[in-house]
């Protein structure tokens, strides 16, 4: 039995905020919350309500300011001897480095953040750290590496009734299954997830797992029109709570859910929107995978081989830098799918 889904990045005196709370209300006020501390001299508030300007800045795609935020409330941790919000600032910091595509320094800092938490004694922030290091290693295409973890962590979240958590785990393993082929075993975790989410009045999590049923009606299926349907609702949701990133990844996937269904150009604008996105946050994954769709949709609408060529090349060379795994191999289909000579890609 699963409970309502919390933030326990709301910390402080901002543990009232709702996990479904406006990301420019939860900055706002985290903001306020932040100097009253600073002006009180009380670090370790500071440190607490600092986490949340952080995680806001960083969902709204203000990564320099979120950069900003969670080392000023490391520091704030440090002063005040807090290990626990010590491991919580870090955590912060590698799921902004992973969002950044830094995946060493994800690993780093969440790594650290797992080991402070324990040390601390907050069971809460070592399982968000552990999750972090999964979800960084399947966003790297890892999957051997980081498939136990996600099924330690889903085992964990369900023996304590965390929905949120469970929600997570679920939809990364179900991501897991559907790019390795299992349509079927994805879509019944992504619905799951879906049910838990909607249950526990998840709202973020209910729209990451829409997006996942969207892709699977999509690619299993060809059920176009539902799948779009799918993520207009989703969409609706990024809209209500500002999630500048999910709302970007809900585009890029319309984006995949038209090509597929052969309206290319449809897609192309899609993809050109969600490119647009991705770039103003600086989320190097998530325009390369537009970048990625765009290229195939101009390509499907004539654009010159030789172009589409060079594009691929550049994209392929930008994910073997960034260690993506999984989006090279999409890469290289691409390739096969235009018939373009491997010479002339490298």
């Amino acid at each position: 039995m699963y409970g309502k889904a919390f933030a326990p990045e709301y910390q402080g005196a901002l543990t009232t905020l709702s996990v479904n709370s406006s990301l420019v209300d939860v900055l706002a006020e985290g903001t306020e919350r932040l100097r009253e501390a600073e002006r009180a001299g009380r670090p370790g508030e500071a440190a607490r309500c600092g986490l949340a300007v952080a995680e806001a800045h960083r969902r709204l795609g203000h990564v320099e300011d979120a950069d900003r935020a969670w080392k000023a409330s490391y520091r704030a941790a440090r002063e005040a001897g807090d290990t626990a919000a010590m491991a919580w600032a870090l955590w912060s910091g590698g799921t902004l480095a992973r969002q950044r595509g830094a995946f060493p320094l994800a690993w780093r800092l969440l790594g650290l953040a797992a080991e402070l938490g324990e040390r601390g004694g907050d069971v809460v922030v070592r399982g968000y750290s552990l999750a972090g290091l999964a979800e960084t290693g399947r966003i790297q295409g890892d999957y051997a590496a980081v498939g136990r973890l996600h099924e330690q962590l889903l085992a964990e979240a369900r023996k304590r009734g965390e929905a949120r958590h469970t929600v997570w785990a679920l939809e990364g393993i179900a991501q897991m299954h559907r790019n390795t082929g299992d349509h079927d075993k994805a879509y019944a975790l992504f619905q799951e997830a879906a049910e838990i989410a909607e249950r526990a009045d998840d709202r973020r999590g209910h729209a990451w797992a829409l997006r996942g049923l969207a892709d699977v009606l999509s690619v299993r299926d060809g059920a176009t029109g539902r799948a779009l349907e799918l993520l207009a609702e989703a969409e609706a949701t990024c809209r209500d709570m500002n999630l500048s990133s999910a709302l970007a990844y809900n585009h890029k996937m319309q984006g995949n859910v038209l090509y597929r269904a052969g309206r290319y150009a449809e897609a192309r604008d899609r993809y050109e929107l969600a490119l647009s996105e991705f770039r103003t946050m600086s989320e190097p994954r998530g325009e390369a995978l537009s970048r990625l769709g765009l290229a195939k949709s101009l390509a499907r609408l004539g654009r010159d081989r030789a172009e589409t060529a060079a594009e691929l090349a550049d994209l392929a060379r930008t994910l073997e830098r960034s260690g993506l795994r999984h989006a090279r191999e999409m890469v290289a289909r691409a390739r096969r799918e235009f018939a373009l000579d491997a010479e002339a890609v490298r």
